[in-house]
């Protein structure tokens, strides 16, 4: 398979306070997508009105200032097309339904397997 160059990479913004986890994700996805990365939900929320290709949305919930749970609404108010994957340790059957009835395409607990990433992610560009 040929490697994609960075401009037919599709993009994927990553939004993670903890700056492991956004290294994570930069290794499991960076060789296959355009990344951009952000730790904070004003700056995820920035990056979106400026940026009109971004194809998916990984996001934490448990975030200070503006939480992802925030973030999911926003982006399904003003990016309907775009899907927002909720990647957190905040293990719960309340924070799924939430995540879920905000409009959320997916929810994957922390600690993440690389493969359950790569999939789901896949599964969501067209």
């Amino acid at each position: 398979m040929p490697k994609l160059t960075s401009a037919s990479k599709k993009k994927v913004l990553i939004i993670d306070d903890e700056p492991g986890i956004r290294e994570s994700l930069k290794l499991i996805l960076g060789d296959i997508y355009n990344l951009i990365l952000t730790d904070s939900g004003p700056q995820a929320l920035e990056c979106l009105a400026n940026s009109k290709d971004i194809g998916l949305v990984l996001v934490d919930i448990k975030m200070p200032q503006v939480n992802g749970l925030d973030v999911l609404k926003a982006v399904k108010k003003d990016h309907p097309g775009v899907p927002v994957i909720v990647v957190t340790g905040y293990k719960s059957v309340e924070t799924a339904s939430e995540a879920a009835k905000l409009g959320a395409d997916g929810y994957i607990p922390k600690p993440f397997k690389s493969e359950e990433i790569l999939e789901t992610v896949k599964r969501h560009f067209k």
